[in-house]
C-alpha cells in the first residue's frame, strides 16, 4: 500500500536502516548530515517522500539509485547532488527512448541507501519503491538481487558531488544487448571500473550511481527482496522510542514481527579496539568486542562480512547472513562500522565500556542460492579475507537461539 514518509520518519529510517545495514549502507552521520537539509524550499519542492510496493510500481520505469564509495567520504554532504544528477542522466536518456522514469530503488537496506533513494525522489518528484536488491548493505554491486536477476546495466551513470559524470557503457560481445550471463559479468567489470574512478581527487572517495533501469514487467524479478524499507521505519520507530532494553528484547521484536532468523552470536560485552583505513571506495577495517566468551572479531569492507570468535575454530557469523551491533544504555543503540571510528581509524573514546552485543541475521534465501550469482560474490571477498571455508548458515550453527 502507498504511503508518504516525512521529515521525522525519515530520521526513524535511517535508524532502521542502519541495524539492517550489517555495518555498512552508509553512517548514520552521513544520513542525518543530508535529512538536515530536507523541507521544502528551493533545492526541495515538496516535504513529503511518496513509496509505493512493486507491484504498484506500473506508472513507469525504476532506477536504484545510491551513493558508492567510503562511508566516512560522504559524512558532511548537504544535498545528494551526485545522486540527482545520476538519475537526471537516466530520466533524459528513457525521454529520448519515449519512456519515463516513475520511480527510484534503493540498492540495498542501510542508513544512507534508503535516505539517498527517499531525498532524490523528493527532488526529482517520483516515488520510492519498497524494497532493495539484499535487505541488508553489500560492498559490491553483484551481491545485489539486480545482477543476480539478470538486468541489463546499461547505461550506468557515476557522477561526483561537483557535477562530473561519467557513463559506463561495456558493450556486448554479440547483439545489442548480449546473453544473460553477460549482464552478471558487466555488474562485476562496472563495478571494478567505478572503485578507480571515485578515488580520484575530482570524486573524493564517493560518487552518485544510477543503473539498473527496470520496466514493470522487469521489476519483479529484478526485486525478490520487498518491503525492507517498511521493515527499517518501523525497526526506527522501535529504537527511537526506545522499546528494546537489551539484545534479548530486540531478537524477540524481530522474530516475531518480521519472522526473522535473528540471535546472539556475542556478548553482551565490550568494545576493545578498532583499526580502519579508507582506499579505493572502501572503509576496511576491523572491531574488537570482549566479552566472557572471549574476544570477537567482526572483519569489514564498509559492511561487516564476518565475525570470528577467539574461542571458535570457524566464524560465528558470516556473510551473506547480517551481523548488527546493539548498545545498551544511554545514547544511541545502534551504530554502522563507520560511526564507531574516528576519522584515524581507532575506537570513539566515548563508545569504550559501553554494553554492545552481536546480533546475527539469516540472510534472505535469495542471497543464499548455492552457486547463485550473490552466494558466489560474498564468498569470493571473504576468500580474499582469508576465510577458504564453505559457507555455512547462521542457523546451522547452534548459536543461542
Amino acid at each position: 500500500m502507498a504511503y508518504d514518509l516525512k521529515k521525522a520518519d525519515l530520521d526513524s529510517l535511517i535508524l532502521g536502516g542502519c541495524f539492517f545495514g550489517s555495518g555498512g549502507g552508509g553512517t548514520v552521520e552521513s544520513a542525518r548530515s543530508l535529512l538536515a537539509h530536507f523541507g521544502a524550499g528551493d533545492y526541495y519542492p515538496r516535504d513529503t517522500v511518496g513509496v509505493v510496493s512493486a507491484d504498484e510500481a506500473t506508472e513507469g520505469d525504476t532506477v536504484m539509485v545510491a551513493y558508492l564509495g567510503a562511508p566516512a567520504a560522504i559524512d558532511g554532504a548537504t544535498y545528494p547532488v551526485g545522486p540527482v544528477q545520476a538519475v537526471q542522466e537516466v530520466m533524459q536518456r528513457l525521454q529520448s527512448q519515449g519512456r519515463k522514469l516513475a520511480y527510484v530503488v534503493p540498492p540495498e537496506s542501510g542508513a544512507l541507501g534508503f535516505v539517498v533513494a527517499c531525498l532524490v525522489a523528493a527532488r526529482l518528484g517520483l516515488a520510492v519503491v519498497d524494497g532493495d536488491g539484499a535487505g541488508r548493505a553489500v560492498p559490491s554491486l553483484p551481491q545485489l538481487t539486480y545482477a543476480a536477476a539478470e538486468v541489463n546495466p546499461r547505461p550506468a551513470f557515476l557522477v561526483s558531488q561537483s557535477g562530473l559524470s561519467v557513463e559506463l557503457d561495456v558493450k556486448p560481445r554479440q547483439g545489442l544487448e548480449g546473453s544473460p550471463s553477460h549482464q552478471q559479468d558487466v555488474s562485476e567489470v562496472i563495478d571494478q571500473m567505478m572503485r578507480p574512478i571515485v578515488s580520484e581527487s575530482e570524486f573524493a572517495q564517493f560518487g552518485g550511481l544510477a543503473m539498473w533501469i527496470m520496466s514493470p514487467s522487469v521489476l519483479p524479478r529484478a526485486l525478490p527482496i520487498r518491503g525492507t524499507l517498511t521493515r527499517a521505519l518501523e525497526m526506527g520507530r522501535g529504537l527511537a522510542a526506545r522499546r528494546f532494553a537489551n539484545a534479548t528484547d530486540v531478537i524477540t521484536y524481530l522474530r516475531n514481527v518480521f519472522a526473522l532468523d535473528a540471535r546472539v552470536i556475542h556478548g553482551p560485552g565490550e568494545f576493545v579496539s578498532a583499526e580502519s583505513d579508507t582506499s579505493g571506495g572502501f572503509d576496511i577495517g576491523r572491531i574488537a568486542i570482549k566479552s566472557a566468551g572471549g574476544t570477537c572479531t567482526v572483519v569489514y569492507q564498509n559492511e561487516s562480512l564476518m565475525a570470528w570468535n577467539s574461542a571458535s575454530p570457524v566464524p560465528v557469523c558470516m556473510a551473506p547472513d547480517s551481523i548488527a551491533y546493539f548498545v545498551e544504555g544511554e545514547g544511541e543503540t545502534v551504530f554502522s562500522n563507520g560511526d564507531l571510528v574516528r576519522t584515524d581509524g581507532s575506537l570513539k573514546p566515548s563508545l569504550k565500556h559501553r554494553t554492545v552485543t552481536l546480533i546475527g541475521i539469516g540472510a534472505d534465501p535469495v542471497l543464499r542460492k548455492p552457486g547463485g550469482l550473490n552466494l558466489v560474490s560474498f564468498m569470493a571477498l571473504l576468500n580474499k579475507m582469508g576465510y577458504y571455508g564453505p559457507y555455512v548458515a547462521l542457523g546451522a550453527r547452534g548459536e543461542q537461539a
